[in-house]
């Protein structure tokens, strides 16, 4: 029997290799990468079906029988719970880290070739659903972008295709997830663009367009054509309202930079914990006293956003303990200023504690809280008429726009889920206030700041952006005749002679870089007998004016090159010697990669 199916599998490697054949012969690249981008709008589309299918199933039938009239003593205990079985389900299931999703998406593409794992075609959206169906409060939207780019990623690597088409592939997974997640193809595309930094070209366009809107289409075919967020615009914007606008542009910046920093701030608190068990009880705890004071902060709340945008302002504090306040203005406008100011506190105890979700769903209701308060406040303090609903859109597009930095996305995925297209002008100068504004504190986006630190980033930048994929192990040379420095001259000019570099490393007995020695230093001695009983390499090597460590950052390294004016630098690995690099071999490298991912 098992022969039965090795033949089997044997015919149909055989078959598919054939096919593989077949194609490269028949079909050309790009019609073929169409097609692809075509399966991974289908793909992405049905997963992003599928993510929010369990979510609602797991969370409606965890809150259906819950009273709206008073505090739920069970919000204590789900959060705690969805994080545990994530947890769990995480470390003894997946056995990988699939949290910051986004992150992770931008880490492969810049320093894996654009390699993801066959999982995360479906490990985080099982993890996510049960994390926020339980109430953790974090969002879809970074979960289905790790599933859409995994999707392109290991279905290009099924079909054999090269890195640079497996980057666009990525793109197009990612595209394809946030197209179906949210009903919004162009703001797919401008996330890939944006957020993912990959650049915009004539190979990767079609692909990008095609993954967007076929993942749409399967969310539009299974479940409608109603926007995610029902909004009538029952008042419409006046050109007198523009200050009001730059105002809340500014206010969203300063929202933004604050959510950035207190998940920083969390996140930095939950790595110094160590155990996972402790981050489980210390994240749970966190979240299940938030969610039980302030309920709109469970799950994704886009129920608390939806009330809002329509005008049901009291319902914000339905199922908690200030239900009875619920008429009075000043406790709406604390509630909701309290909203603002905890889910990212509630967002990072969520990942933190060891649940799966990502920053995107917060950042849009964190704006939707933040721009309704602006409005609400100034018309409670100064009299004023401003419209709730507009300047809650706004908000969302402002803060979106500020947290991930990506002003465009921020815009047409807000216009894209609201249908509010007649405010296109407010949402334009919200946003770009916004962005402009956080933009002076933090130069990267809430995903790309872990990796810009340490220069893994991917970015429009044309030439940090090969630097990024070049990697120092790759470069290496290693035909160098390294010398003891109690070698004599005799015995330095014997190593000489069966060298054809006019370099020298200087190791001791443990391998360790002392220094160098260069032909020219000591050309005029090395033809002198009288010396070379007298002369040791100890005497006249030099120190190297700077040291490369093994998987230190390209663009660093061309630093350190700039800064010396070297053309050859060594490479060290704790002290110990391991090769040169040399500025002409990273050029032609550099060539080489820049050709290879420009082509068109």
């Amino acid at each position: 029997m098992i022969a039965f199916f090795h033949k089997i599998g044997d015919s149909f490697q055989r078959a598919f290799m054939a096919l593989l054949v077949w194609r490269e012969h028949h079909i050309k690249e790009k019609t073929f990468v169409i097609i692809l981008a075509l399966l991974v709008g289908v793909f992405g589309g049905v997963a992003a079906l599928v993510l929010k299918t369990l979510i609602h199933l797991i969370s409606g039938f965890l809150t259906a029988h819950l009273s709206i009239s008073g505090g739920n003593y069970l919000f204590l205990l789900y959060p705690v719970a969805g994080i545990l079985l994530s947890s769990l389900y995480v470390k003894y299931v997946v056995r990988d880290n699939i949290s910051h999703g986004v992150t992770r998406v931008l880490y492969a593409i810049s320093q894996n070739k654009s390699r993801l794992k066959k999982h995360n075609m479906y490990s985080s959206v099982i993890a996510s659903s049960i994390t926020i169906g339980f109430g953790g409060s974090v969002g879809a939207e970074g979960p289905i972008v790790y599933t859409g780019a995994a999707i392109g990623s290991n279905l290009g690597r099924v079909f054999r295709m090269s890195p640079r088409i497996l980057m666009i592939l990525v793109g197009c997974g990612a595209a394809a997830g946030i197209a179906g997640i949210f009903k919004a193809p162009i703001a797919g595309m401008l996330f890939t663009l944006e957020v993912l930094m990959i650049d915009l070209t004539t190979v990767s366009v079609m692909p990008l367009l095609i993954a967007s809107i076929t993942a749409a289409t399967v969310a539009y075919v299974f479940t409608g054509y109603d926007v995610e967020f029902f909004f009538l615009q029952s008042e419409p914007f006046v050109t007198a309202r523009i200050p009001y606008v730059v105002l809340l542009g500014v206010f969203l910046g300063f929202v933004s930079l604050y959510f950035t920093r207190a998940m920083n701030m969390m996140e930095k608190l939950f790595r110094s914990l160590g155990s996972p068990w402790k981050k489980v009880v210390v994240g749970g705890s966190i979240l299940a006293l938030l969610v039980f004071l302030f309920p709109p902060l469970y799950g994704e709340g886009y129920s608390s956003i939806v009330d809002l945008l329509s005008g049901h302002t009291s319902s914000i504090v339905n199922s908690s303990i200030f239900y009875k306040d619920r008429e009075q203005v000043w406790w709406i406008l604390g509630f909701i200023a309290a909203l603002v100011l905890l889910k990212a506190f509630a967002t990072s105890a969520t990942n933190g504690g060891g649940g799966v979700g990502g920053t995107f769903a917060p950042s849009l209701y964190v704006g939707c809280m933040a721009g309704f308060f602006f409005a609400y406040f100034l018309n409670t303090i100064f009299n004023l008429d401003l419209s709730t609903k507009n300047f809650a859109l706004m908000g969302m597009a402002g803060v979106m726009s500020g947290v991930m930095h990506a002003p465009l996305m921020g815009i047409f995925l807000t216009a894209e889920l609201t249908g509010g297209y007649d405010l296109f002008l407010p949402l334009l100068i919200s946003s770009t206030i916004s962005y402009g504004t956080i933009k002076f504190f933090e130069p990267f986006s809430i995903y790309t700041m872990r990796l810009a630190r340490e220069g893994k980033l991917l970015t429009h930048h044309k030439d940090k952006a090969v630097l990024t994929l070049l990697k120092v192990n790759n470069v290496i040379e290693n035909d160098f005749v390294p010398v003891r420095p109690d070698m004599n001259l005799k015995e330095m000019v014997n190593a000489i002679s069966k060298s054809s570099r006019n370099l020298f490393p200087v190791v001791n007995a443990d391998g360790e870089l002392l220094g160098v020695v260069l032909l020219d230093e000591i050309r005029n001695i090395m033809f002198r007998p009288d010396l070379y009983k007298r002369m040791y390499v100890n005497q006249f090597m030099s120190i190297p004016p700077a040291r490369v460590e093994v998987g230190e950052s390209m663009d660093a390294v061309m630093k350190k090159f700039d800064d010396t004016s070297a053309w050859n630098l060594p490479v060290v690995e704790n002290g110990k010697y391991v090769g040169f690099v040399s500025k002409s071999k990273i050029f032609n490298s550099y060539r080489r990669v820049l050709r290879h991912y420009s082509e068109d």
